[in-house]
């Protein structure tokens, strides 16, 4: 830092700024006396004066002088007083800011449809006066979503567990299992059914617009598929879930799967049934993912309200062979 013609402080390249020197001439400036400041910074006053001086070394001009009372800031030391506390309120801010439960917990909730979303609402509900940002990386891979873990852009994301397994510095629980049903529009040959086994769905065309190739959703229906020989595809563009309700709706054949839990929407007079699937019963596992060692109290609380939450599946359950239950850490 050096002194410019009129009078401004300027930060040069280089340079190194001793927090705890700016923080204690502020408190001898305040306190009028070093021993005084040394008491309330908890050091001693040998500190003190070692600090001080390697301060004012460092800027180039005398900060402090001490008269028979004590000391008082020079006419330096009165121009630079301002600008030390401003510092010094930055960096208490910033602290402050990363601070362990400080700061909103963000969580990648998908969409905000399905019941990821709705979980995280329930536990956003339970607990209203925490502090929670709940958004959606809907457009991104499950790798991608992992590495804005790890980058800190979110603190936790839903994600399948993929078959390679997690990055080192990643965490995973799986949480929340939601059970696959069967949506039909009022035509569908199974729409009056109460509930059906996956042999059921054989021949039947289940559409699911949006799948992107090599996503974790592909994955998992492709192997839903070869399980039980079901004819899944996402042909055709997706125009969204309003356009797949009128599709439905509008079709004696065609019908898709939706998790349990998923809040779709649509009129009325659509008319659409929810099939549960049973014998056995597919469920799409969600495990929350999280960076090994995160801190943020609401994650732990998080987790143990998913942990007791979670709706308890009576029928048998159907996953893939990927989705091992319980939780894995990849750091020791």
């Amino acid at each position: 830092m050096r002194r410019t013609p009129n009078n401004c402080w300027l930060w040069t390249y280089g340079d190194e700024m001793d927090v705890e020197a700016l923080r204690t001439f502020v408190a001898v400036a305040e306190a009028g006396q070093f021993q005084a400041a040394a008491e309330d910074l908890w050091v001693s006053q040998q500190a003190v004066s070692k600090r001080i001086a390697g301060l004012e070394r460092h800027l180039g001009v005398t900060l402090l002088v001490r008269t028979s009372r004590g000391s008082r800031p020079t006419l330096d030391g009165q121009v630079f007083l301002p600008h030390a506390k401003s510092v010094l309120r930055a960096v208490d801010q910033a602290e402050q800011a990363v601070s362990p439960g400080s700061r909103p917990l963000r969580i990648d909730v998908l969409n905000r449809r399905i019941a990821p979303a709705q979980a995280v609402y329930r536990f956003y509900r339970s607990h209203p006066e925490m502090n929670l940002d709940a958004i959606t990386l809907s457009e991104d891979t499950a790798d991608q979503a992992v590495q804005a873990v790890l980058d800190g852009k979110v603190d936790a994301t839903f994600r399948a567990p993929p078959s390679s397994g997690f990055p080192p510095g990643i965490g995973s629980e799986r949480l929340l299992d939601v059970p696959l049903e069967l949506l039909v529009g009022p035509a569908h040959p199974m729409a009056n059914e109460s509930w059906a086994r996956p042999a059921d769905l054989v021949g039947h065309r289940i559409w699911i617009p949006g799948i992107r190739p090599a996503s974790e959703w592909e994955e998992f229906y492709r192997a839903l598929s070869e399980a039980f020989g079901l004819s899944i595809d996402a042909l055709g563009p997706h125009f969204g879930d309003e356009a797949l309700m009128d599709a439905l709706a509008d079709s004696a054949s065609l019908a898709t799967l939706v998790g349990s839990g998923d809040r779709y929407l649509w009129p009325e007079s659509h008319d659409l049934r929810r099939i549960p699937v049973h014998a056995p019963t597919p469920v799409y596992p969600h495990a929350l993912v999280f960076r090994s060692g995160d801190r943020h109290p609401l994650l732990a609380a998080l987790r143990d309200h998913l942990r007791t939450t979670q709706p308890r599946i009576v029928d048998d359950t159907w996953t893939p062979d990927r989705a091992a239950p319980g939780i894995r850490n990849t750091c020791p």
